[in-house]
């Protein structure tokens, strides 16, 4: 067996529920801040956490807003999340799903947990859409993560920058790519 494929086998996923909130938040505030310590002010960085990963946003996401939640693990232990949504169609009347959130812990990247995240979260796009559509996502234009979704198959198409609120935008590429691959 390969290393890659030894290596992606050994997590293991399963679906969010609403009771998993807090530990997507728990996990949100390990991750996060690492990831964008480069790239957003504190100030921001704050904002944008309880914005996205407040308890009473999370649930409002699965709750409402139809984001689709998954937790890895390694040895029983959580390492990451992923959550997509359905988010429309395109112009051309093809349906696009978001891949809105993606993150390993800081010890699980480069160990093939977000390629194991992100391969999890086309299984499942793939299982409740087995018709064309496509994967879209948003990542900061200068987030080192975009290598990796480069590397995953996806295409910059279009960049943006999008107000959030308080004056704080995010300044990212929309990235795509067609399923089924």
């Amino acid at each position: 067996m390969s290393t890659i494929i030894k290596e992606i086998t050994m997590y293991q996923i399963r679906k969010a529920t609403i009771d998993d909130c807090a530990l997507i938040n728990v996990l949100a505030k390990e991750v996060f801040p690492v990831t964008y310590k480069e790239i957003l002010s504190k100030e921001q960085m704050n904002y944008m956490m309880d914005w996205m990963y407040s308890l009473k946003n999370i649930r409002k996401q699965m709750e409402e807003e139809g984001h689709v939640y998954f937790i890895s693990y390694h040895e029983n232990k959580p390492c990451g999340y992923v959550s997509v949504q359905l988010q429309g169609k395109n112009e051309a009347g093809k349906d696009i799903f978001h891949l809105q959130k993606i993150y390993a812990l800081p010890q699980y990247q480069g160990k093939h947990c977000g390629s194991f995240l992100f391969h999890e979260a086309i299984k499942y796009i793939k299982s409740v859409h087995p018709s064309p559509c496509l994967l879209e996502l948003n990542v900061n234009r200068h987030n080192k993560a975009l290598l990796f979704y480069e590397h995953m198959g996806m295409k910059k198409s279009r960049q943006g920058d999008f107000d959030i609120g308080n004056g704080y935008f995010m300044n990212d590429y929309i990235m795509e790519m067609e399923l089924p691959l």
